[in-house]
């Protein structure tokens, strides 16, 4: 970083920088708003990063972020033991949950097949599904990886897996989206949406 900015900031950059989706002038325009907070809300800020960091887990269940061990949801005696959604990230139980359609289990894999990255089947929680499978009352399993090279793959590869254990595996429906024009649509998309077609 150039020389006239000061070293402690420039460090703040860095650290914002290393963030998803953060480049170096969205790095510098949070570090400046940072610096401008009271310093009361800086230290805030700064506690709430390093207890995050001390009372998150990863659930013994289902393998999501959660301060408590089962999470809320394993904990929910009212949800459908007998599905399990596989999903990539905690963050997509979020979004999923944010629909209200889905009352069944969860199981959070925290990354997809990368073999050109060096991630493995043993780098994932796919280990832990089975298991969770092999206790029994699992009936189905929902393949919710997104629609990716990676995530076909992960997803094609836990389903080889877990066919044999007895179990329905599903895939998400995947296709156009509401209020969307055909003439926009990518053909990788709009063939999905041919293959997934439903009865009306």
């Amino acid at each position: 970083m150039a020389r006239y900015i000061p070293a402690p900031f420039a460090r703040l950059c860095e650290q914002f920088e290393r963030l998803p989706g953060i480049g170096h002038k969205t790095a510098m325009r949070l570090a400046y708003h940072v610096m401008l907070m009271p310093e009361a809300e800086a230290n805030k800020l700064a506690t709430s990063i390093t207890d995050a960091h001390r009372e998150l887990h990863y659930c013994s269940v289902c393998c999501n972020l959660t301060d408590k061990d089962p999470c809320f949801i394993c904990s929910d005696q009212s949800r459908d033991r007998s599905v399990i959604c596989v999903v990539e990230s905690f963050k997509d139980v979020s979004v999923i949950e944010e629909t209200r359609e889905y009352s069944g289990m969860y199981h959070v894999l925290h990354g997809v097949l990368s073999p050109m990255r060096g991630v493995l089947p043993d780098h994932l929680t796919i280990n832990h599904l089975v298991a969770r499978i092999r206790k029994g009352n699992v009936k189905e399993v929902i393949m919710a990886t997104n629609v990716t090279v990676e995530g076909e793959t992960t997803a094609s590869y836990i389903a080889k897996v877990i066919k044999p254990l007895g179990v329905r595996v599903t895939r998400l429906a995947t296709g156009l989206p509401a209020g969307g024009n055909i003439e926009y649509s990518d053909e990788v998309t709009l063939a999905r949406a041919i293959v997934s077609r439903m009865d009306m």
